[in-house]
């Protein structure tokens, strides 16, 4: 309960500080990898986020084996605020599960949702927000690339979600079901020649017999616009399941709204041994518009700015005006 604890302590802290999260002209997209930006996607931009794989894992002392495919998948939309994201977020897997300890293989089928959440996040704190374009040294070369001390005060935000979680589902701990807290705080660094660091601290099936807390690490490096490579571990602990697993990969992005990935996951353990591969895709619809700024140039603000006619007598409805040699 520490860490609920310390997650609302730092939104306490940063909630009174008026923010501004960016809206970005191509695709932001959580992938590669599976940690979380702090960053939203902008408001009225709905985004899809799909991840197919295929499984192998193998437990040693017990003798089993599982092999099978899945689908990882999430729904991203921007409500009224550019820091608020609402979200839909699951993983969905078939695969074949292989008991050998007997003198007979004993193989199970299932199929079910190792985890299903809707949530919300929101960036309480955005270092960039006052940023703008720093302007490169042209005298100096040393300059430009120096590291910047104040790339290490980072993004945060802050999630809370739902899980549901069926019945009898083999994925999950025995009597795990129906509706189940999550919160995470998540921070992003963004550092000098495309580094970009992120970190999620999550505390999910909060109030269950086996509430586990998940740390990762996500360091990723563009070498242009179009490329990104990246580099993520990711730490578990719970009384029914813990491990420590490493991605690597990269992604590649198509278009401004067209982004496609592919991630290797494996583990240095035999409780079990995981190996999977993940090619993904991310799609955004872009319906962002830029509020208008009133800076007292509108029509309205002009016609107010003119001088008012001075008042006089109203001429009658039948009166003309004569010159004086009569002509009008």
């Amino acid at each position: 309960m520490n860490f609920i604890k310390v997650s609302f302590t730092i939104l306490l802290v940063f909630v009174t500080q008026f923010v501004f999260a960016q809206y970005t002209e191509v695709i932001n997209s959580n992938r590669p990898g599976v940690s979380r930006s702090a960053f939203s996607v902008g408001t009225n931009v709905a985004q899809l986020e799909v991840g197919p794989y295929i499984i192998k894992e193998e437990h040693t002392p017990l003798k089993d084996k599982v092999s099978g495919f899945g689908v990882d998948f999430a729904a991203r939309y921007g409500l009224f605020f550019e820091q608020l994201e609402i979200n839909i977020e699951g993983i969905y897997q078939n695969d074949t599960k292989t008991d050998n300890s007997g003198f007979i293989a004993i193989e199970e089928k299932r199929s079910n949702f190792k985890s299903f959440t809707i949530g919300a996040k929101y960036l309480v704190y955005d270092p960039y927000k006052n940023a703008g374009e720093e302007k490169p040294n042209l005298y100096s070369y040393h300059a430009n690339k120096t590291f910047k001390w104040k790339s290490l005060i980072p993004a945060v935000a802050v999630y809370a979600g739902a899980n549901f979680d069926s019945k009898n589902n083999s994925y999950l701990p025995p009597d795990i079901e129906g509706f189940s807290p999550k919160v995470m705080v998540a921070t992003q660094n963004n550092f000098s020649g495309g580094w970009v660091l992120i970190m999620n601290l999550i505390k999910d099936r909060i109030g269950t017999d086996f509430s586990d807390f998940q740390y990762i690490l996500t360091l990723t490096h563009s070498f242009n616009p179009q490329w990104v490579i990246f580099a993520e571990t990711q730490g578990i602990q719970s009384d029914f399941y813990a491990d420590n697993l490493f991605r690597f990969g990269g992604g590649y992005l198509w278009s401004k709204d067209f982004q496609l990935d592919t991630a290797l996951t494996l583990n240095t353990k035999d409780t079990p041994s995981v190996f999977s591969v993940n090619f993904g895709l991310s799609y955004r619809l872009d319906f962002h518009k830029d509020k208008e700024i009133d800076n007292g140039n509108s029509k309205k603000d002009a016609d107010k700015r003119k001088p008012k006619k001075k008042k006089g007598k109203k001429k009658k409805k039948d009166d003309t005006d004569f010159d004086d040699d009569g002509s009008l």
